[in-house]
This record gives C-alpha cells, structure tokens and sequence, in this order.
C-alpha cells in the first residue's frame, strides 16, 4: 500500500494519477473532504480506500497501521493558503501532523516523502537549501520551515528515507478547488474566457510592470520528482522543486494568449497589503538536486502553459 496524505488536493491527486500510471492502484487517500469540490480530483484515480485526516492520525497514534505492509508515504496534507494568519490552525495542520507522521514512518521504516515549500525562503535571494536563506514572510512559510528544522535536526538519527521537496511555483491539472491559492495560469485562463483580456499587477520592488519573476513549475515535473525519490530509496535530504529557470508573470500571460490565439493584456494597481508580503523573484537553485542524482529535464512555462490549457479547454483541441 502507498499512502497519500491531501490525496484528494492539487499535488496529491496529481501523485496518485502518476502512480495510476505506473500500474499502483493500493493506494490509500487521507484527506478533509470539508470542501467536498476535491472530490472531482480522485473520479479518474484508482485507489484503494479513502480517511478522513483526523481519523487517520488517530489511528496511526493507537498503532492501527502497524501491521500494515506500506511501501511509502506521501505527505502533501497540509493548509496552503499563504493568506491564513491563523498560526495554532497553521501549526497543528502542518507541523504537528508532520511530525506524528514521520514518527510512525521512521518506527515502521516506511520511506516518507514531504512537501515542504519555496515559502520558506521569504524575500531572500539565495533560494538554497541552506538557513541563512530561509527567512518566511507568514506563518504558513514558518509552518514548513520550523518542520523543515525539525527534520535536520533528526537527520542524523533517522534510519528510513525522508525526502523534503520545497515546492516552488506549482500549475497545472486539478487546481481549480483552490480557489483564489491557483495558480497564475489558471486565473489568466479564466480572465481571459471571461472578458478577451489579462490582468497583471504593475511593477513593485523595483520589477517594471508584470516583470516580477517566479520560478513556475508545472505539475507533471513535480509528480516526476517525486516519484524519482520513490524509485531511489537511499536517497534523502531537503531539495528544491523548481526548474531552476525563473520566468516572468508576462511570460506566463503570453503563453495564455498564444494559446488561445487572442486576448489583451493590462495592468493593474500592486495591492497595498501585499507589499512586505510578497516574493517578487523566485528561482530554485538545483544543486543539490542534480547532486543527488536526478536528472529530470523541466517543462518551460510556453511548453507547461500550453499542455495545462489544452487540458482545461478540451473544446480549444
């Protein structure tokens, strides 16, 4: 059995679509269905059953599971919304969690593979693997840091493999439940459909307009990566997920029109609230990704944008 945590959200349904098509089908889900729209995610995934979270942390804690033959875990369960101030909500879902969850793994030597985030960088230019490059601009980036900590610290007591992979910009397939947290391609998509035109902010932090750079990955790459750690299970530390390759939101928007052969685009007021809370350049320094010894090529953003939209606009094909 292959247990995935958040199974039925972004990441997670993507990993279980990937492991679909390697023929896994024993899989179990973990996940808050409180926002029963995710369902939507798991209607063409083969799985074996389905836990609430809470449940399954209950169990886990009164030895349940123990005598269940897992092959790994995916932990990609956890509350994502950079704009959630609520730090209790914040720490109990994606720390606390997280370090129940790697006790039971490392007890029953199940390989654990985690979502960790670019968050924990902040407005630093570094983005390596390193503290004195870490620096989270809200709780939820402090929430993945402090786990991440938590996890060097351990590292040299571990016996199993334990895999953090910092996500950086993340688009493609089965975001749509995020709402206003999907990605930029997603809300240009829809701006786009709605009106014939794409809105960007203006410049900030000395960016010209629409200039702000992230390190956009698409979705297949993540699973990808993932599932390379899954094959190479000596394999263990905390890695950036990114390409490496920093594009700009205008990038993203042209990929958008091209796409659809149409559309204008324009600028609009950077929000007051977001300054001092934004990342305005992001991009994964690979390093000790490639050292470790995954090769994986990354889907540029023409290349990851068009493939996403011909999967949100089948009537386009």
């Amino acid at each position: 059995m292959i247990i995935v945590t958040g199974g039925a959200g972004f990441i997670g349904s993507n990993i279980i679509h990937g492991l679909n098509q390697r023929g896994y089908d024993d899989i179990l889900v973990v996940d808050d269905l409180t926002d029963g729209v995710k369902y939507k995610n798991l209607v063409d995934c083969q799985i074996a059953d389905y836990i609430d979270k809470d449940v399954f942390l209950e169990q886990v804690k009164k030895g349940v599971f123990d005598s269940t033959a897992i092959t790994a875990v995916f932990h990609e369960g956890a509350c994502s919304a950079t704009t959630e101030w609520d730090g209790r909500y914040m720490m109990a879902n994606n720390y606390h969690y997280s370090q129940a969850l790697l006790a039971f793994c490392e007890r029953q030597q199940i390989p654990f593979i985690y979502a960790s985030s670019a968050a924990v960088y902040g407005d630093v230019q570094g983005f390596k693997e390193d503290p004195a490059c870490e620096s989270p601009l809200n709780v939820y980036g402090y929430s993945k840091f402090l786990f991440d900590q938590y996890i060097r610290r351990q590292q040299g007591r571990l016996t199993t493999q334990v895999v953090g992979l910092r996500y950086f910009n993340v688009y493609g397939p089965r975001e749509s439940h995020k709402g206003s947290m999907a990605s930029v391609a997603y809300h240009l998509n829809n701006q786009l459909l709605d009106d014939g035109s794409i809105r960007l902010f203006e410049g900030c932090d000395g960016y010209s307009d629409g200039e702000q750079q992230r390190d956009f990955v698409y979705i297949k790459d993540v699973v990808a990566v993932n599932l390379w750690f899954l094959d190479n299970p000596g394999k263990s530390g905390i890695f950036n997920l990114g390409t490496g390759r920093s594009q700009t939101f205008n990038d993203v928007a042209h990929a958008v029109i091209n796409f659809h052969g149409t559309g204008s685009l324009s600028y609009i007021p950077f929000p007051e609230h977001l300054v001092g809370c934004y990342q305005s350049f992001t991009e994964a320094n690979l390093e000790n990704l490639r050292a470790a010894g995954c090769g994986h090529q990354f889907m540029s953003v023409e290349a990851g944008v068009s493939d996403y939209l011909a999967w949100l606009n089948p009537q386009a094909n």
